[in-house]
């Protein structure tokens, strides 16, 4: 132990000073560090990550071990040992719903691969390891039963007076492609759909989950209105392609989140030109890097590009989308916008840890 150590404690105030990812409280208050000891020169310790930061696990280790030998000179290595950290989710406004992160997927106009974006996160995440919830809120489009292969997954039961979603791979999914024919168009007006987004956040057996992906309608329409009156959304993913046009609505999508007080987590650039399989070459089909430039004109951070990929397009259509993890040109790209999110979200909690609060009855 490090009791009577030299270096005792300067090796405690490097703890003291470093921040949970997910909390942005240090960690040595968060009960997070266990097993500390110098051996011969090299210090030993266990770190416990939630679940929740295990896309930028390896980053948290790096930083921690880059933070100790600088600090503390003396130190010829340091071995850190990741250990898994229970946090429960508490309840979200009066919705009630445990997630520790609800993040909204929108988009200035249809067309643009905001679902398959949306699916690809939630995927992207639950890789890693992550409880991961997706919920379709696109009431008049809902798509993602058929980009998971859950078109005949039929209605959802009825427990408690609690929804039970369907599931693929382990993940919960609520949508409405689950209750209405996919001949039929839902004819609804702003009231109903009120209704229905919070029935699936508040009535919807989500569990306790570290994120949950809202795959939000095209356009700049008021269910982004209910979700910011329902619980406090940790941010919105906005998803365009790179030509003008549709970046003209996508600073519209941008504007209508950030009226509502919903933080911008970044912007993910679609069908960003086209890798050839055959050749390597890379063809800008609808231009090349409009979203970066807009993005950074409005100080919005990028989470990634992903070019079109006709892997994508079967997959989706065959209700395969995770399969896309697989290819080897398109499932770096698609890792990258969890990592990313993940990365942007540690980096708001760092800078504004949440204060504890009671939990809702």
């Amino acid at each position: 132990m490090l009791e009577g150590h030299p270096d005792a404690a300067a090796v405690q105030a490097v703890l003291k000073d470093f921040q949970d990812p997910e909390s942005g409280r240090d960690i040595v208050t968060m009960e997070q560090v266990h097993d500390v000891k110098i051996e011969d020169g090299t210090l030993h310790l266990t770190l416990g990550l939630t679940s929740w930061a295990r896309p930028i696990q390896a980053d948290v280790v790096s930083q921690l071990q880059e933070q100790l030998r600088s600090r503390v000179p003396s130190l010829k290595e340091v071995q850190v040992t990741v250990a898994e950290h229970t946090r429960a989710p508490q309840k979200l406004g009066q919705i009630g719903l445990t997630a520790k992160s609800v993040i909204a997927v929108g988009s200035g106009k249809g067309g643009v691969g905001k679902s398959t974006i949306a699916a690809s996160i939630a995927f992207g995440l639950k890789r890693e390891g992550c409880r991961v919830g997706l919920m379709d809120a696109d009431v008049y489009g809902p798509s993602v039963p058929h980009l998971l292969g859950m078109s005949d997954a039929g209605r959802p039961s009825i427990d408690d007076n609690k929804i039970v979603p369907p599931e693929k791979d382990g993940m919960p999914v609520m949508s409405m492609g689950f209750m209405v024919p996919a001949e039929e168009a839902v004819v609804w007006r702003g009231p109903m759909l009120h209704g229905a987004i919070t029935q699936f956040l508040r009535d919807t057996r989500w569990g306790d989950l570290d994120y949950l992906i809202i795959d939000m309608p095209p356009g700049t329409g008021d269910i982004a209105l209910t979700l910011s009156q329902s619980l406090p959304l940790s941010g919105a993913v906005i998803v365009c392609t790179p030509q003008d046009v549709a970046l003209l609505d996508a600073v519209k999508a941008i504007g209508m989140f950030r009226k509502v007080n919903i933080p911008i987590l970044g912007m993910v650039e679609n069908m960003s030109g086209f890798v050839c399989p055959d050749c390597s070459s890379r063809h800008d089909i609808f231009g090349s890097g409009g979203a970066r430039a807009r993005a950074e004109q409005m100080q919005v951070p990028v989470l990634g590009e992903v070019p079109i990929n006709l892997g994508i397009r079967t997959q989706g259509d065959s209700g395969n989308i995770d399969a896309a993890f697989e290819d080897p040109i398109i499932a770096p790209c698609l890792s990258k916008l969890a990592y990313h999110l993940v990365r942007n979200l540690s980096a708001s909690a760092a800078a504004q840890p949440p204060q504890p609060s009671l939990p809702v009855l």
